[in-house]
């Protein structure tokens, strides 16, 4: 994981934030030899710890298995994919721990880019439309659904033995995020960049 400059060409040279401006964050699986990844974030939280602990204070990001809530009361959603094995988080600063570092925690699953379900997904909030949308497919969108509830799989035998994907907990920061004056941007008029290149 990374973070990268406004225009997306390149790492941040900073980490400090001011409030309502966008962070983007850069995640990638690297393929090896692999057959193709799709990297998912499942989870995300912010907090102000670089080792989360059961009395950590943590600010959700990311839940109920790729949902992207805080796209629901900010203005953050996943960008546009250049690849499978990447994806690109356009995170709206939060007015959580302002003036001390954070750290975001993210647990990342790398997937058959085939298979999408209820637990292996990326969705975030349309404000536009008010709904919930598939970054990959939005044709497949339905899966997103769940995210205003919660995300489980209907009970079945063998569950257990059902491929989980690679996963690995990832933690990026510190990052600072600082009050400033303009307040946070209404939706209509954010503009979201275009990804361009790789990384």
């Amino acid at each position: 994981m990374a973070l990268l400059n406004e225009d997306l060409t390149g790492l941040a040279k900073s980490s400090l934030f001011p409030l309502g401006s966008f962070i983007p964050i850069w995640a990638a699986v690297d393929q090896k030899d692999h057959q193709p990844l799709l990297l998912l974030l499942e989870e995300c939280v912010a907090a102000t710890t670089p080792e989360l602990q059961s009395a950590s204070l943590v600010y959700p990001i990311i839940t109920n298995k790729g949902c992207l809530a805080d796209g629901k009361t900010g203005n953050s959603r996943f960008l546009p994919r250049y690849h499978p094995s990447a994806i690109l988080l356009y995170l709206q600063s939060f007015k959580f721990a302002l003036g001390e570092e954070v750290y975001i925690h993210c647990k990342l699953v790398a997937w058959d880019p085939e298979v999408f379900d209820i637990e292996k997904k990326a969705c975030h909030y349309i404000k536009e439309t008010g709904e919930w949308e598939l970054l990959d497919d939005p044709s497949q969108s339905d899966l997103c659904k769940c995210c205003d509830s919660s995300c489980k799989p209907r009970l079945k035998r063998g569950v257990d033995s059902e491929p989980q994907g690679l996963v690995q907990n990832s933690v990026l920061g510190p990052l600072t995020i600082v009050e400033n004056s303009e307040t946070r941007i209404p939706s209509e008029f954010v503009k979201y960049p275009t990804v361009e290149q790789g990384w």
